[in-house]
């Protein structure tokens, strides 16, 4: 019981701390952009008004992404009021102060810009260059990219200094951590900010050196990756390989349905990213994960991955594979 006792103190001490954070950055941070509005990007948007009350501007080039991404938070936040965790008011409130638009210019009162997209060096190199032109010089610019140089991207800029990396979990309102990536000219105030208005969207963070995939997925790619192989060669079938990992290690699912939740043509530039940054075999991507984007199948996103998904619900194994 007295176990019990310290275990629901430290936990209230927990979420004083960081519902005082809230309070304090939502003062002086009050204006967030987020440059995507796909699974990642919405999910950015959503943590940010929810748990941090800033204002937040989405922005993509396909108007019916931003209608969706809108559209899946109104059902998120409905459910969310069902199971009472919040208030009709609430759902209203952290709704309002999301806005979706396809001009990058109305980012020009942002205080902190998350960008967002697919793992394209180039994209995101003509991104930051655009947003540097944007927002106030004293805006932290961020990427969520999870495997792409930080330095590479802040050299764009003519503020490398408030250039920084980080890199949000998928699904990001589930997932609590927050990996933070400081470029080689990234400054000790940009980095202390970012972790307390990471820490203001109620967020754990780890700090990583600049290097290609950072901690978790340096980890994680290559074994996701020889999952895939395991499928590849002929020595077992989908359902049984992930069977294997979730009854046989104890993980929460296995990596073939993790592949289909981050995207299967993400994981595929992460690990041509490690490959070719590192020079290391044992990141070489499977053959058949480049055949299976090559056949469009891209796991939950477009509803064909290595099972076939519906709402997000698994419904079966992929039948050509």
């Amino acid at each position: 019981k007295l176990y019990i006792k310290k275990i629901k103190k430290d936990m209230n001490r927990l979420f004083k701390v960081t519902s005082n954070v809230s309070r304090c950055y939502s003062k002086s941070f009050k204006n967030l952009g987020v440059i995507g509005a796909g699974q990642m990007g919405n999910g950015i948007a959503l943590v940010g008004s929810q748990n941090a009350n800033f204002n937040v501007k989405v922005i993509d080039t396909n108007q019916e992404t931003l209608d969706a991404a809108k559209a899946f938070n109104e059902k998120l936040l409905a459910r969310q009021v069902k199971k009472e965790k919040i208030t009709d008011d609430q759902a209203t409130e952290i709704l309002g102060r999301i806005q979706y638009s396809t001009d990058m210019e109305t980012l020009s009162d942002s205080d902190l810009v998350v960008e967002a997209v697919s793992e394209n060096t180039e994209l995101k190199k003509t991104l930051f260059k655009e947003l540097d032109r944007i927002t106030p010089k004293d805006a932290i610019l961020a990427s969520n990219t999870s495997s792409i140089s930080i330095t590479k991207i802040a050299a764009a800029t003519t503020r490398p200094e408030k250039v920084i990396g980080m890199h949000f979990m998928n699904p990001v309102p589930v997932m609590k951590l927050v990996e933070v990536i400081k470029g080689l000219g990234t400054d000790e105030e940009t980095y202390k900010s970012t972790v307390e208005l990471a820490e203001a969207m109620g967020k754990t963070t780890t700090l990583s050196r600049d290097v290609p995939g950072f901690i978790a997925n340096r980890i994680l790619m290559p074994y996701i990756n020889e999952a895939i192989q395991v499928l590849y060669e002929g020595i077992s079938t989908v359902d049984v390989v992930d069977t294997a990992l979730v009854q046989g290690t104890n993980v929460p699912m296995g990596a073939l349905t993790l592949a289909d939740f981050i995207g299967l043509d993400t994981v595929l530039a992460i690990l041509e990213v490690l490959h070719t940054q590192l020079g290391d075999s044992k990141y070489r991507p499977s053959p058949l994960l480049r055949k299976m984007v090559e056949a469009n199948y891209l796991g939950v996103k477009n509803g064909t991955g290595f099972y076939t998904w519906k709402a997000g619900k698994k419904q079966g194994v992929n039948p050509n594979l």
